[in-house]
């Protein structure tokens, strides 16, 4: 059966249709005051993004579904976990720091902020799945304990996954530290032909993996982690996977991992998509590159499978405002931008392990 998206476009001529006012009628829709009950602690699981970027959520959409859950009887609270590379979100304190800085303050979202896995990133609990890659996963422990959620996501491209919507935020932002190198579960080979040996991936490597040897750089593969952290900075792209072996197995995995966050509990979470500023690259790098599509709106659902195939559906439907999508119409526009990319996996994947359905009905409101 198809599942229903509800769907904001944006269009305003008057407060009624704000975007703020949108979101209210948008959680209204999916039916936030039955998912959160009484003294719920309400998880508001969203991305900060890293310090730098400043096409991240915007607070005040966190503070308008905040408000909603305490106006059902919920006590919220926003949350992310640790990040598996170096930045400034490595560790519980500087992820506050950083929440705080990008605008996250309580004072401001009208609730706290807590880091899901601990100081380090090592707070997680155990979930059986029996998946392909994963009998088991290791949820952060504070997102996997709140009884009822509201998943907030940017909409917008990434360089390993393809695109990055409910499914990755759920996926790495709901695992531990040890979750998140579960997902990744490779490393990384250098083109020592392509390197210029300026050493960005060495200073920006949280193991110590790289090296320079004879101004070039070098993989200790014992070392890597495959955070991929090297592979977004590098600025000859000098360092990648083995594209067409690592790739799909890798979007599988993290797949896997969304439905270990909400195994056994769907029926008491709800997410948004916030497809506004489509930029390339996640909001993990530390800067904002120009956007793919145009602002397109803001949708709702149940369903993070069918919520993230209306929305690459709709990024795909709009006008390309990135040269390589339109040099390349045959491609989905974050395959265009990624070509060693397939985003849609995450899609096919997560209706063939139950996680959601493919087949949607756009309803607008």
């Amino acid at each position: 059966m198809p599942a229903t998206v509800y769907y904001a476009d944006m269009h305003s001529r008057s407060h009624e249709d704000s975007k703020i006012a949108k979101i209210a009628r948008l959680c209204d829709a999916v039916g936030l005051k039955k998912i959160v009950k009484k003294n719920d602690l309400t998880a508001v699981k969203l991305h900060f993004g890293e310090y730098g970027n400043d096409t991240h959520l915007n607070p005040s959409f966190a503070r308008q579904v905040v408000d909603k859950i305490i106006a059902a009887g919920g006590k919220p609270f926003l949350t992310d976990s640790t990040t598996l590379y170096s930045g400034s979100r490595h560790n519980a304190v500087d992820h506050l720091h950083t929440a705080y800085l990008q605008g996250f303050a309580p004072s401001v979202v009208h609730a706290p902020v807590i880091i899901a896995d601990g100081l380090y990133g090592e707070n997680d609990l155990p979930v059986r799945i029996n998946c392909k890659h994963f009998q088991e996963v290791h949820i952060a422990a504070e997102i996997r304990r709140a009884p009822s959620m509201v998943v907030l996501s940017h909409f917008k491209g990434h360089e390993m996954a393809g695109f990055g919507g409910a499914i990755k935020n759920l996926a790495m932002g709901g695992a531990s530290v040890r979750g998140k190198r579960d997902q990744h579960a490779t490393h990384v080979n250098v083109d020592k032909a392509t390197c210029i040996g300026c050493g960005k991936c060495v200073r920006h490597c949280p193991q110590q993996a790289l090296s320079l040897h004879e101004g070039k750089s070098r993989v200790d593969i014992s070392r890597c982690i495959g955070c991929f952290e090297c592979i977004t900075v590098c600025p000859v792209k000098a360092i990648s996977i083995d594209w067409a072996t690592e790739l799909a197995p890798f979007i599988e995995r993290m797949t896997e991992y969304a439905y270990g966050v909400v195994k056994g509990r769907q029926k008491r979470i709800c997410y948004l998509n916030f497809v506004l500023n489509v930029t390339p690259d996640c909001d993990c790098v530390a800067w904002s590159d120009a956007p793919l599509a145009p602002d397109l709106g803001i949708l709702a659902s149940r369903d993070p499978v069918a919520l993230d195939q209306a929305c690459f559906d709709l990024v795909n439907q709009a006008p390309s405002l990135d040269p390589k999508s339109a040099e390349n119409k045959d491609l989905d526009k974050f395959t265009a931008r990624w070509p060693m990319t397939h985003g849609a996996i995450q899609l096919s994947y997560g209706q063939e392990i139950g996680l959601g359905s493919r087949q949607y009905v756009l309803e607008k409101i």
